[in-house]
């Protein structure tokens, strides 16, 4: 059984688009006629260049290739061009083509990925969601509104989840870390307060920042929401300052958790040693792959931290974070968008099931999704727009900045 076609599918999801602004699902099959889908989740050029880097990294590593060896294929990606360092772009690609592999192996063995790790460690996984608005009645107002968010956390909580996350902090620029406003600090301190009211004890509080903030600004903001008694607070600062994490989770008393920017074991590996997280949300269409975030998940357990895979992407990395939290003793829970959102769960039949704040692991074969590949040919992305953007404004200290979540689509 050996790798030879590829096929990729630049998907993008209708309005109000959350998961993104397109989604990159790869196809592969095997000499014997087996397909395996995965997705890769890199968003550091557009979806063109993109494609062509996983074109690139398929033919020069992967194809001929058995798809048992998973380490080998790492290894070339890993080392190629004499870099043997994290690359977001090349091992995003690899990450896709990786998880499409392991999809491959359940199917031919007709097993479930997550007996291909170790076997089943858990039956049932612990989800939460983003603070959303109701679908038909998103408006810029609500991602600044401490009362709509609440209202939100509300109508979540009765669905079933024991978690949510929202992230009303200001900006994300691209100009690095920053101190936040007072009127940010105010925004996040009454988004808590109105949160925790409404859902009292029945879920868990997730703060979310996107790597915005400088230590000392970040250290302010935590100390402000601690009183609220956050589960997580995410991403603080830039993800370049692998070293300074410590430096906050030291004087903050909320776990630090991050990982969705990071590639492969070793940025993991660096805040674990530091002292940085006590969460680690790898990302697993960008960090390695399913086998990169099982040896992730490994470390953190020497160091009694916990994982919690990060989804904001489509449903095929969301159905690879179901395998790997499957398999694994230290997981926190998983990441959805809603219930998996009714484009989600329409791309792959329904085959993800969820039930009262709780995906089901499932037990058919390979990945258990059953991909939808008219609906995806359907809805292509044409825009030139990456998948998200940052922007470019400095943080505003005189007015209350403004900013809506994700990358909602208008149309």
């Amino acid at each position: 059984m050996r790798l030879k076609d590829l096929e990729i599918f630049t998907v993008a999801p209708p309005a109000p688009g959350w998961g993104g602004r397109y989604w990159l699902f790869v196809k592969l099959t095997t000499d014997d006629g087996i397909a395996g889908y995965g997705e890769c989740y890199a968003s550091t050029v557009g979806p063109k260049a993109m494609a062509a880097v996983i074109e690139d990294v398929f033919c020069r590593h992967m194809a001929g290739t058995s798809p048992e060896e998973i380490e080998l294929m790492f290894r070339r990606a890993f080392s190629s061009g004499f870099t043997q360092r994290p690359d977001p772009t090349v091992m995003g690609a690899f990450s896709g083509l990786e998880i499409a592999c392991w999809d491959i192996l359940g199917k031919a063995r007709g097993r479930p990925v997550w007996a291909l790790l170790g076997g089943l460690m858990n039956e049932r996984l612990r989800s939460y969601t983003y603070l959303y608005p109701e679908p038909g009645k998103e408006s810029a107002a609500f991602w600044v509104c401490p009362d709509m968010a609440a209202e939100a956390a509300a109508r979540f909580v009765g669905m079933g989840f024991t978690a949510v996350k929202f992230d009303p902090a200001g900006p994300y620029t691209i100009r690095g870390g920053h101190d936040p406003s007072q009127s940010d600090i105010t925004r996040s301190v009454a988004f808590c307060r109105a949160i925790r009211e409404a859902v009292g004890d029945r879920a868990d509080l997730l703060f979310g920042t996107h790597g915005q903030f400088n230590v000392a600004g970040a250290v302010r903001l935590a100390q402000a929401i601690e009183p609220y008694g956050p589960l997580w607070y995410e991403e603080p600062i830039p993800p370049d300052n692998l070293l300074d994490f410590a430096e906050v989770q030291k004087a903050v008393r909320i776990p630090v958790a991050t990982g969705e920017r990071f590639t492969t074991k070793a940025e993991f590996a660096t805040v674990l040693r530091t002292g940085g997280a006590r969460i680690l949300q790898p990302a697993l269409g960008r960090a390695g792959g399913i086998w990169e975030g099982k040896k992730i998940a490994v470390i953190a357990e020497a160091f009694t931290a916990q994982v919690a895979p990060h989804l904001y992407a489509g449903p095929v990395e969301w159905a690879a974070n179901i395998h790997l939290g499957a398999s694994i003793p230290n997981l926190l829970m998983v990441e959805t968008i809603e219930t998996g959102g009714a484009f989600h769960l329409k791309l792959v039949r329904n085959s993800i099931r969820w039930d009262d704040g709780y995906v089901i692991v499932p037990t058919e074969p390979g990945l258990g999704i059953d991909f939808d590949e008219d609906l995806a040919r359907a809805h292509p992305y044409t825009g030139e727009q990456l998948h998200l953007e940052m922007q470019e404004a400095p943080c505003d200290y005189r007015r209350p900045n403004l900013f809506e979540g994700g990358a909602p689509r208008k149309d």
